[in-house]
């Protein structure tokens, strides 16, 4: 009989699964020794620990302000604004422009120039202006008169002026690539031409004109008739040139508080000339009197008639006549309410007529 003996398998599936079980039983037990060797790092507080008691689910409590507190901040906002009015700003447009003499020609230099422009206390904004004022200054000039034009441009790109209202020879009409070619940056233009009809009108630029009339590129061009015998006898001639673009809601290149009020003595005539060079209708009310419109885009009306709300679109211009009856500080304003008033009080198209 052999003496060699079989060999044993180096293991049985039972005595495998039961090695393997003790080995992992072992290896938290070696990791508990290594972490024995290394010095302890101190844990950080939890955030549940070091903040205050909330019960789960829940938010801090929100400070909620009572109906009357509400009232009272707001009336506040509303208060402040009529107190700051006529408010104090920088710079003042529509200033009536003096001409130069060459022989019998009325000459007038206008320079387009990018300035910065405070249209309410604090709130400056870039405008592209004639002569440094928004709006340009006032031309006023007779039924008749020969004038000259001599417009500089010192802005980034090309531009024009255009007579609105104006029934001017087709050359002198200001429309690039139907009348002329646009006047490039650093260069200048003339225009010259006879004045041809009377009444309330305009210049502004025709060219990219949604962007440089909204940045500020405009002004009135009053023409006195040659006859004024027709013409009604007032004790002041203002202007209010409307806008609605890149400065928001303005009278005169301001907005409210800033805007300026009309002052007449009790029993004062007063000739009103709205010119709307925005974008959007703007129908204006004036508290405690009534308006008597006299005449449309410069053209006198058949018959007179009264009103105390005048809507103005754009490119119109409407004069009215009030006589000062009633003493007091009168509310004048846009009638579309978002363009002058909201819950922080009133702004943009606000002013006031103030009879003494």
């Amino acid at each position: 009989m052999s003496d060699i003996k079989p060999i044993e398998s180096p293991t049985t599936r039972r005595a495998f699964i039961s090695r393997g079980a003790l080995a992992t039983l072992a290896i938290p037990a070696g990791l508990a020794a290594l972490e024995s060797c290394v010095p302890t790092q101190p844990r950080a507080a939890s955030a549940a620990s070091s903040a205050p008691a909330v019960p789960a689910g829940h938010a801090a409590p929100a400070v909620v302000k009572s109906p009357e507190m509400r009232a009272e901040e707001m009336d506040a906002m509303h208060e402040a604004g009529v107190k700051a009015f006529p408010a104090k700003t920088e710079g003042q447009g529509n200033v009536l422009m003096a001409p130069r003499r060459d022989g019998n020609v009325k000459v007038y230099d206008l320079t387009c120039s990018e300035i910065d422009w405070e249209v309410s206390p604090g709130k400056r904004m870039k405008a592209w202006v004639y002569n440094k004022q928004l709006p340009g200054p006032q031309i006023r000039v007779r039924e008749g008169d020969r004038v000259r034009f001599n417009v500089k441009n010192e802005l980034p790109e090309s531009t024009c002026v255009h007579f609105h209202g104006l029934e001017v020879p087709i050359e002198q009409d200001g429309v690039p690539f139907i009348t002329q070619k646009p006047i490039k940056p650093g260069t200048s233009h003339t225009y010259e031409f006879t004045v041809p009809n009377a009444g309330s009108h305009m210049y502004h630029s025709h060219h990219n004109a949604a962007k440089q009339v909204g940045m500020g590129l405009l002004g009135a061009f009053i023409v006195e008739p040659r006859d004024a015998s027709k013409e009604p006898k007032v004790d002041i001639d203002t202007v209010m040139i409307l806008n609605d673009m890149a400065h928001g809601y303005t009278l005169n290149g301001k907005g409210f508080p800033a805007t300026e009020p009309i002052v007449a003595k009790k029993g004062q005539t007063l000739r009103i000339r709205f010119m709307n060079e925005g974008m959007q209708i703007h129908p204006m009310h004036l508290h405690g009197m009534h308006m008597t419109v006299i005449a449309k885009d410069g053209w006198d009306q058949p018959a007179p008639w009264k009103c105390d709300t005048l809507n103005i679109a754009p490119g119109e211009r409407w004069d009215v006549l009030v006589k000062a009856t009633n003493p007091g500080t009168w509310a004048f304003h846009c009638h579309i309410l978002p363009h002058a008033e909201s819950e922080h009080g009133m702004f943009g198209m606000v002013t006031a007529l103030i009879v003494q």
